[in-house]
């Protein structure tokens, strides 16, 4: 004889409740990212409305320049195939020289192809995103020792993270948030050296550039030029070498 399973209202609140758990409404939990939104996030989302973007229904994508000292923030609804610039935050400081990050305490920003790999909104340094270095190519070409923990952070210090102050993390916390909890299960971050068009490579070329970093700067050169001509991200790779391969 089959046994019947009563619920009791107890317990069917306790589901209920699991049920409508999102991304967002756990990340509200944490009293800075409520803070937050309650700051940031109408102003937010009367700029994506101007600009086009669906305010709960975006993809996400971060783009980091080194040199030019800026983090730009390219946003797609989700019928659209192409991004489009959105804002543009000023990175407050940075540690090391134009070059990839290759072992511990080298104070160096990585470069490359990565992707939000956490959510601290209990950051020492007010909100973090976690940069998922190191990637398959850091672990080929690095040291022994890579290191981690880079985040793109607030305040104004850093020692190989990328800071750019309370009131931006603010605003692209929220974004990365909302892209994640419209369904992007992926959102990329590219950190470049510079600009890597003509003018960025020369420069590149005659200040910093010898073998090495050079062949890896024409590396990365390969993957900005398709977003630049495409405004798609391309699916890349890692082969043993620890070179970058654009699909």
């Amino acid at each position: 004889m089959q046994r019947r399973i009563l619920f009791t209202p107890i317990l069917l609140l306790f589901f209920n409740f699991s049920i409508a758990q999102t991304f967002r409404s756990v990340q509200q939990k944490a009293p800075r990212v409520k803070s937050a939104y309650s700051e940031k996030w109408d102003h937010l989302k009367n700029e994506l409305q101007k600009k086009g973007f669906a305010s709960a229904d975006f993809e996400l994508f971060v783009r980091i320049f080194k040199n030019e000292k800026i983090v730009e923030t390219w946003l797609r609804n989700k019928n659209e195939k192409e991004f489009r610039l959105f804002k543009t935050y000023d990175i407050c400081y940075y540690s090391g020289e134009l070059g990839p990050k290759r072992k511990q305490g080298d104070g160096q920003v990585p470069e490359g192809f990565y992707k939000i790999e956490a959510f601290n909104p209990y950051s020492n340094y007010h909100l973090s995103l976690r940069v998922s270095y190191p990637n398959a190519s850091d672990k080929i070409i690095g040291k022994a020792n890579l290191g981690g923990d880079i985040m793109i952070h607030g305040n104004c210090l850093s020692i190989g993270c990328v800071p750019i102050t309370d009131t931006y993390i603010k605003e692209l916390y929220i974004l990365a948030v909302e892209a994640k909890n419209g369904g992007q299960e992926s959102i990329p971050i590219h950190i470049f050296p510079n600009k890597l068009d003509t003018k960025g490579m020369a420069l590149l070329n005659e200040k910093y550039g010898d073998g090495s970093v050079k062949i890896f700067w024409n590396n990365l050169k390969t993957g900005y030029d398709y977003f630049e001509k495409n405004k798609k991200l391309p699916k890349i790779e890692v082969d043993k070498s620890g070179k970058y391969i654009f699909l």
